[in-house]
Parts: structure tokens; C-alpha cells; sequence
């Protein structure tokens, strides 16, 4: 089968390796699409710093139909529409047996695509215990729903404290997070949301999905958001930051209110300093990473019912790498699906 794998720091490639096989407790999904995810390139560009192996098949956001059961597996049937959940967890730590394995207390952040071969190949076997079925669900739509749905919707599920009728969210980069953050937002609170990107058609997405306002960033964004939401101490309620760079998490730190909330799910590098006179008093900050199974079951629950829709781009699996520099370079406006069984003859 054919593979899009990483072959060496900053080298990635499309080879044909061998197709593999649903080992004890595991089950082998037929792709039928994977995302390619921002984090994908922070792995392409210093996987030994972050531990990853190589080679490695990328694609840790992943839907598709169930081909074979290894031993001992039951619930499933061949032909079933499945989402990946991506994280691998230890199974055995008090986060993982409460059903977080996102906060695994004893392996480092791995998974699907991640510590083992992902789903950017026309196969990938998966624990049973990885798959959420999605009944009719587009797997195009599905599979960005794993990572670009699951994540903001854990942000603001760790945030609902203050997503109250009367509240106003920030949400900062409207890219495949944030403008499934948008449409979260309005299909699960009352909260009036800002929308700020650079990128104009970001900002044009995010009024479709619900934004009530938009803010360029730059240096007016700050006193654009203060128009909107009034002088310290009061401010914005929440502040999603997308994009995890200084300037963004300056940004947060300016707008939001006293006794308020900031998520930091970004990966831009960017730093925020937490005491006295750094953030307003009662100010909660929050690092979310991924989601839980439970979670990745309600947001797909919201797709179903119509609430939320992945906006994407799709590329055969020979064009992943075109996938990913349209990626580095900001050119999507949105996720970027692969569809695997679309790929080279």
C-alpha cells in the first residue's frame, strides 16, 4: 500500500510499504480520510527533540471503515464508518482509567500517527478501543473532527465556567481550530464571540460560522476588542488563543477580565508570565491538550445533528506534501483533508 511517511527530520515521502495487520485487540481500518494538522510540522521539523520514531506514517486525525477484527475484538462489523480517536494512553493510570487519556500520567503524548503509524496510508491498525463510530458521517468531515474538533471543544469545556448568556470569547486564529471554535461556540452557549486573524477570508469564514464580530490582528486589535467589550478590570470573559505566539498571548492578556479565563492551545511558541500584576486578579489560564473519548463521542454527536461542519480542502494521498506546505505557508482557509484511497495508481 502506499504511505506518506516522515523518513527523516524535514523529509517526508510517499512510499509503498507493506499493508498492515489487526493484532491482538486491534482492528484494521480501510482510510477514508486523514487531516493533516498544524502539529503534523512541529513532528516534521524536530521529531528526535519531541521522540517521535522514524519512519513514521503521519495523519493522526482519521476516519474510515472497518476491514478486519484482530483477536478477541468484538462490537464492530467490517464495512462500519468509524472515527480514530488518536491518543494512545497507558490504560492503566488514574487519568486513563477515568477515561483521560489525555492526561496520561505515564507515557508522554503519543498516539496514532504520533508514537505509532498514522493514517495518512490507505490502512492503519488501531486499537478497538481507538474507534467512535459515526454512522452516515462523512469520513472527510469525520476525520478533522478527531483533532480540529475535539480539541477547541475540550478548551471550552474547560472554559464553560464563564461561557455564560451574558459573555463575550475571544478566539484568536481562525484556522482549523478556530473556526471549528466558532461554530462550537454558538451550537453550545449564548456567548457573543470576536473572531481576530490576520488573513481577511479567516475573518469572512469566521462571520459565517457565527462570529457576531471580527477584529484584524495587529496593533489595533487591542483597542478594537476594548470598543467591544469595555476598559479593565472588565473585559473579555474567555480567550481562546489558537496560536500560541508572544504577540497573541499579549494580546489575551490585554483583553481579558478580571476573575476570567485564557486557553493557551496553540503551538506558535509564545509565552505567558502568571502572577501579580501579569494577568488581572482571579484570572484562570488553561494549557488543554486533545480531548477525551467522551468528548470526541459529543462532538461528533454535533455533527450529525447538522450543528458544527468542518470546513476542508481535499488532496489525494499524492498530493500530501502539497497539503502540508499549503499548510506551512497559511494558504488554507480551514483543514486539510488527504483522501487515501484517492491516491497514485
Amino acid at each position: 500500500m502506499h504511505a506518506f511517511r516522515l523518513v527523516a527530520p524535514h523529509t517526508t515521502d510517499l512510499r509503498r510499504i507493506a499493508q498492515p495487520e489487526a493484532g491482538p485487540g486491534e482492528v484494521l481500518v480501510r482510510v477514508g480520510a486523514a487531516g493533516a494538522c498544524h502539529s503534523d510540522l512541529h513532528i516534521i521539523d524536530a521529531p528526535d527533540a519531541l521522540g517521535m520514531p522514524m519512519p513514521l506514517t503521519l495523519g493522526h486525525e482519521n476516519a474510515g471503515w472497518v476491514e478486519t477484527l484482530g483477536s478477541g475484538v468484538t462490537g464492530f462489523e467490517r464495512g462500519e464508518a468509524v472515527a480514530i480517536y488518536g491518543i494512545v494512553g497507558c490504560g492503566r493510570c488514574v487519568a486513563c482509567l477515568a477515561g483521560r487519556d489525555n492526561e496520561c500520567r505515564n507515557t508522554a503524548p503519543g498516539g496514532i500517527g504520533l508514537s505509532r503509524d498514522g493514517g495518512m496510508a490507505e490502512y492503519v491498525a488501531v486499537p478497538a478501543r481507538q474507534l467512535v463510530p459515526i454512522g452516515d458521517l462523512d469520513v472527510a468531515q469525520a476525520a478533522p473532527l478527531t483533532d480540529a474538533g475535539l480539541t477547541p471543544y475540550h478548551a471550552i469545556a474547560l472554559t464553560r465556567r464563564s461561557l455564560r448568556p451574558s459573555s463575550t470569547c475571544v478566539v484568536i486564529g481562525v484556522g482549523g481550530l478556530g473556526h471549528m471554535a466558532v461554530q462550537i461556540l454558538s451550537a453550545t452557549t449564548a456567548a457573543r464571540i470576536i473572531a481576530v486573524d490576520v488573513r481577511p477570508e479567516a475573518l469572512d469564514l469566521a462571520r459565517q460560522m457565527g462570529a457576531q464580530h471580527t477584529v484584524p490582528s495587529g496593533s489595533d486589535a487591542v483597542p478594537a476588542i476594548r470598543d467591544l467589550v469595555g476598559p479593565p478590570p472588565g473585559g473579555a470573559d474567555v480567550v481562546l488563543d489558537f496560536v500560541g505566539a508572544q504577540a497573541t498571548l499579549d494580546l489575551a492578556r490585554a483583553v481579558v477580565t478580571t476573575g476570567g479565563d485564557i486557553a493557551i492551545v496553540g503551538l506558535a511558541g509564545g509565552s505567558l508570565a502568571v502572577g501579580f500584576g501579569a494577568v488581572p486578579f482571579e484570572t484562570r489560564v488553561v494549557v488543554p491538550f486533545w480531548g477525551t473519548r467522551a468528548e470526541l463521542v459529543e462532538v461528533i454527536a454535533l455533527a450529525r445533528a447538522g450543528r458544527i461542519r468542518a470546513h476542508v480542502d481535499r488532496f489525494p494521498l499524492g498530493d500530501a506534501k502539497l497539503a502540508y506546505d499549503r499548510l506551512r505557508a497559511g494558504q488554507l482557509n480551514g483543514r486539510a483533508v488527504v483522501i487515501p484511497n484517492d491516491a497514485v495508481a
